[in-house]
């Protein structure tokens, strides 16, 4: 039901009412204080005496100060005669206004129009509304702004008789007509354009032809490509936004270049190729301009936007263009405040440059325009910049330049300061002589800084509240000064030399805001501080890779907000802590505390974390068995490998239908693989290596779809190899590589007062946010999983694990042939079947295996020939036969065969050709000249059959013998005296020369 609702009235000076309606189709909500007021119409009465059942209309209180801003969809209404029992009574009754919106049906508005004749504002986005209510909305003829966004227009109707409205939305429609586009141009009072998210097949010229419209926003629409050619007629207008239009074109050399009153224009993510036109240097008063996001190329000195002297705003980031370092082509733009060219190249500049330039920047953003070492060095034009705000200039090559230490002394002003991975020449980090305290991110990370941080640190920066160095050869300890430090919030000092006891007065108070705290693969050592685990608003801790000792759980007490705890790779000892996720208060999403010497079991809070999402308690001497009865229902990742876990697998990971990643590996857990695997639907990483399971695979094993990594290696698993792991995919995952957090957190310190030293009055109208910088928890949860391949242990860590697919059933007791169907895992990358009881033929079918890097079948009974298709394999680095019972001639010695030697063979005694020292007959027998994929055998002496005629001739012998014996006296009297005779010589043998040989000794 589409009602008209009252959010406020007040009392103006001059002794008229000021309504505030909104018509969105809300659900009506009774407030004690307005109804009391409320006086219904008596038509409302009967209708609610026959359904006794009434929908009050929505009415909320706001202070005098919030009426008629803004807090919601509203409708505005200036009101001088018309009260609100009037209003209610002829919306009810003669307008028939309550039409069941929801189901699109169009309300006829002129009753309506005729009430309220000052209305101003209109809003009624988000219905159903189609064309048919258009022409109803003309007797508003007052209205100055009108919202028809989100709703069901096509374009068919035009809009007429707004002879005041100057902001009109149509955002998020569906024009399939030109028709209401074309009739806006005779709105003579149409100022405002806003139809984003929309799709026009047809963008007549009949807008061009308006007088009055300044401002078009255009952002993610769908427009036909001859729009920018189209509309240079609009010569009123000053703003136009085409954001995300994706044109996929070179720009035009002609209309939009004709707008010549334009000040602001956004072209950000549109597909456009090419080279600037130089009709661009015709928009003369062009004070904002936005780029980036494109495909744009060319030397950026040559184009005409130097002409553009009132530029207050450039972007041009995330293109191919050139870009002189000296920025000379851009000194004469003296109001040029911000310059944003990311991710384009920076040049050599020309020798002759003017000496300074006549801007002073506020904003400065190049990063990633240097990846080969630049010869021209550091931008050197910012040395004459003393306004600068905002300074980013990470991840460039300026080999050979020492850190800019001037950018601190010269520009009091600086907020944020990004320089990570800049190459400089090592050395400290030189701070300026004088405070900077407006400087609030200072991120130098991945650069060759040594020395200590300078214990002055907090009063020269008093408001810094990010500081990043990580990656650096830093020495010494965390100032002192830290721990009173107020405003720090993120702190990342890992991978660095640092070394010394981590005390409590070198972190920010319990009180503090502090939220983010990395000290990883230092050398801090001694005990952790009982503090640093219950930091009232600490998100992160990571404290991983360092030399901390002693036990945690007397000492530990985790603050409810911790979201991630790492402190894994020490020395810790103990048992496992207890006090995690055992309350609604406290549910971290990943904990770490692996490569220590914790023991005992496993407490089950840690499985019954509800938020819980990695666990990883692997490599220490944790025993027990694994906790029963637990509930974590958005667990990922579990890495229990490498402790002395014992029992089967818990019943209650059934429940786990989102893990990811299970690696049980290197424990003694017993007992078959349950039927229900096949619930863990996600399951991409499976790993039991080293344990004592056994029993049969289950059928229902083949059902994992998105299994990439299984290693069932050295356990006691029997019977055949289920045929249907073919159906496995073992495609390519991101989700099985590292565990993402989803928390950040705005790097703005205070946006409105960065923006307003920038001087962004223009951007902040169109709230278009610049150097937007987040600051993600540099989370190092990679996953990592050991795995035997190519010969060789190897861990496989990070974006590296995506991409591999590995099937280990190595070690094992695996009886019968190699199913065929396994020529169908065509995306395997490492096969391990050794040392099993496998017989039969190495399947033909292997040879589709495009992608396998090693393929291991040794110690096994396999016979008959090698597949000569298997030289097809154009990636295979490891080939190993070894130890089985294969004949005939081995493959081809070309490609990737050409690089096995002689081990991959041997152990195969009838094997013959290259690398081997047997050398094939030149003529070979008929029986032996079989096809490389039969399935007969090759001809040769069947080593089973050898062995057991052997063996059934041997026994029979001795029973010969044994049975002459008996039945014959004189046979059996000589034979009893030649074994006599051997015994008594042997005895005088040894009594002979046991005297001579102990002399020899001494």
């Amino acid at each position: 039901m589409l009602t008209l609702y009252v959010t406020a009235v007040r009392e103006l000076s001059c002794g008229v009412k000021d309504f505030c309606f909104t018509m969105m189709p809300l659900v009506p909500v009774r407030d004690s204080m307005a109804m009391d007021n409320l006086r219904l119409p008596k038509s409302t009465e009967k209708s609610k005496a026959a359904n006794k059942k009434l929908e009050y209309p929505l009415i909320q209180h706001h202070k005098p100060s919030d009426l008629c801003r803004g807090a919601g969809p509203w409708l505005a209404l200036s009101v001088k005669t018309l009260s609100f029992d009037e209003a209610q009574e002829r919306y009810e009754d003669e307008a028939n206004v309550g039409v069941d919106a929801a189901h699109g049906t169009g309300l006829r508005f002129q009753v309506l129009a005729s009430g309220l004749r000052n209305l101003k504002e209109l809003h009624l986005s988000s219905n159903k509304f189609n064309d048919n209510i258009l022409s109803s909305l003309s007797g508003f003829s007052t209205l100055k702004s009108l919202d028809l966004s989100n709703n069901m227009f096509t374009g068919s109707t035009g809009l007429n008789g707004l002879r005041n409205l100057e902001i009109l939305n149509l955002d998020s429609n569906d024009f399939k007509e030109s028709i209401l586009i074309e009739s806006l141009g005779a709105l003579p009072s149409l100022k405002t354009l806003h139809a984003s998210g929309s799709n026009f097949k047809y963008f007549g010229k009949g807008l061009c032809n308006s007088s009055s419209l300044e401002e078009v926003f255009l952002d993610g629409s769908s427009l036909p490509a001859s729009f920018l050619r189209n509309i240079g007629p609009l010569s009123t207008l000053k703003v136009l936004s085409l954001t995300a239009v994706d044109f996929h074109s070179t720009l035009p050399a002609q209309g939009w270049c004709e707008l010549n009153n334009l000040e602001q224009l956004y072209l950000a993510g549109n597909n456009l190729k090419g080279m600037l036109p130089p009709c661009l240097g015709n928009l003369s008063f062009l004070q904002v301009l936005d780029l980036s996001d494109n495909q744009l190329n060319g030397n950026i000195a040559s184009s005409h936007l130097s002409h553009l002297k009132q530029l207050r705003y450039l972007l041009v980031s995330n293109n191919y263009f050139q870009v002189p370092i000296s920025f000379g082509s851009f000194m004469n733009l003296s109001n040029l405040k911000l310059f944003d060219c990311d991710n384009n190249e920076l040049i050599t500049a020309p020798s002759f440059q003017p000496s300074a330039p006549k801007f002073q920047l506020r904003y400065f953003s190049a990063s990633n325009c240097a990846k080969k070492p630049l010869k021209a060095g550091f931008p050197n034009f910012l040395q004459s910049q003393y306004d600068l705000v905002f300074v980013d200039l990470s991840h460039n090559k300026f080999m050979g330049e020492p850190f800019p230490s001037w950018l601190f002394e010269n520009n009091t002003k600086l907020n944020r300061l990004y320089l990570r991975d800049t190459s400089f020449i090592g050395g400290p980090l030189q701070l300026p002589q004088h405070p900077t305290p407006n400087l609030q991110t200072v991120v130098m990370s991945g650069n060759n800084i040594h020395g200590q941080v300078a214990r002055n640190i907090c009063s020269i920066f008093p408001r810094l509240k990010n500081f990043m160095m990580a990656n650096n050869s830093l020495t010494g300890c965390i100032p002192p000064c830290f721990g009173n430090m107020s405003s720090l919030r993120y702190l990342d000092l890992s991978n660095n030399q640092m070394s010394c006891e981590l005390l409590e007065h070198n972190l920010p108070t319990v009180g503090s805001s502090f939220w983010f705290l990395k000290l990883s693969n230092n050398n801090f050592s001694g005990r952790l501080p009982p503090s640093v685990f219950n930091m009232t608003y600490l998100y992160y801790l990571f404290l991983d890779g360092n030399k901390f000792t002693g036990q945690v759980s007397s000492i530990f007490s985790l603050a409810s907000s911790c979201l991630w705890l790492d402190i894994s790779n020490n020395l810790l000892s103990g048992m496992l802590p207890r006090g995690i996720g055992n309350s609604s208060e406290n549910q971290p999403d990943g904990i770490d505390l692996s490569r220590n010497h914790f023991e005992g079991t496993i407490p089950i809070e840690y499985f019954n974390s509800s938020g819980l999402e990695f666990l990883d308690l692997s490599e220490n001497n944790l025993s027990g068995s694994i906790p029963l009865g637990f509930h974590a229902p958005y667990l990922l990742y579990v890495h229990l490998y490498g402790n002395r876990l014992s029992g089967p697998l818990p019943y209650d990971f059934y429940n786990l239908s989102s893990l990811v990643t299970l690696d049980l590996g290197d424990n003694n857990l017993t007992g078959p693989i349950p039927n229900w695997i096949d619930t863990l639907s996600e399951l991409s990483i499976f790993v039991l290596k080293s344990n004592q399971f056994n029993g049969k695979l289950p059928h229902q094993l083949c059902l994992l779809r998105k299994l990439s990594i299984l290693d069932l290696s050295e356990n006691n698993f029997s019977g055949l190899l289920p045929s249907c792991l073919s159906d496995l995919d073992f495609t390519a995952s991101d989700e099985k590589s590292v565990a993402n957090t989803y928390g950040s957190s705005r790097d703005d310190g205070s946006w409105e007062e960065l923006l307003a030293s920038i001087g962004g009055r223009e951007l902040e109208n169109k709230s278009f946010i610049i150097g937007d910088f987040f600051l993600w928890p540099e989370i190092s949860a990679k996953i990592s999983v050991e795995l035997t391949a190519k010969k060789n242990f190897y861990t496989y860590k990070g974006d590296v694990l995506s991409y591999i697919s590995v099937m280990d059933l190595s070690c094992n007791r695996f009886t019968g042939e190699i199913p065929i169907e396994w020529g169908n895992i065509s995306g395997i990358y490492a096969l391990n079947l050794s040392q099993n009881n496998l017989t039969g033929l190495i399947p033909p079918s292997f040879s589709k295996l495009k992608q396998i890097e090693s393929l291991d079948l040794s110690y096994n009974n396999l016979n008959g020939r090698i597949p000569a298709q298997l030289v097809e394999l154009n990636f295979l680095e490891v080939f190993n036969v070894s130890y089985n019972n294969l004949s005939g001639r081995t493959p081809e010695w070309k490609y990737q065969f050409a690089t096995f030697d002689e081990s991959s063979y041997k152990g195969n005694p009838l094997l013959c050709g290259p690398p081997l020292q047997n050398s094939c007959n030149k003529t070979e027998s008929p029986s032996a000249r079989v096809p490389n994929n039969s399935n007969r055998d090759d001809g040769l002496i069947d080593m089973d059959s050898f062995y057991a005629s052997f063996g059934v001739f041997y026994i029979v012998v001795v029973l010969t013998i044994a049975a002459v014996l008996c039945i014959n006296p004189h046979w059996r009297r000589r034979w009893f005296y030649f074994i006599e005779e051997c015994i008594d010589t042997c005895y005088c043998f040894f009594a002979i020369n046991f005297p001579k040989l102990s002399r020899f000794r001494r």
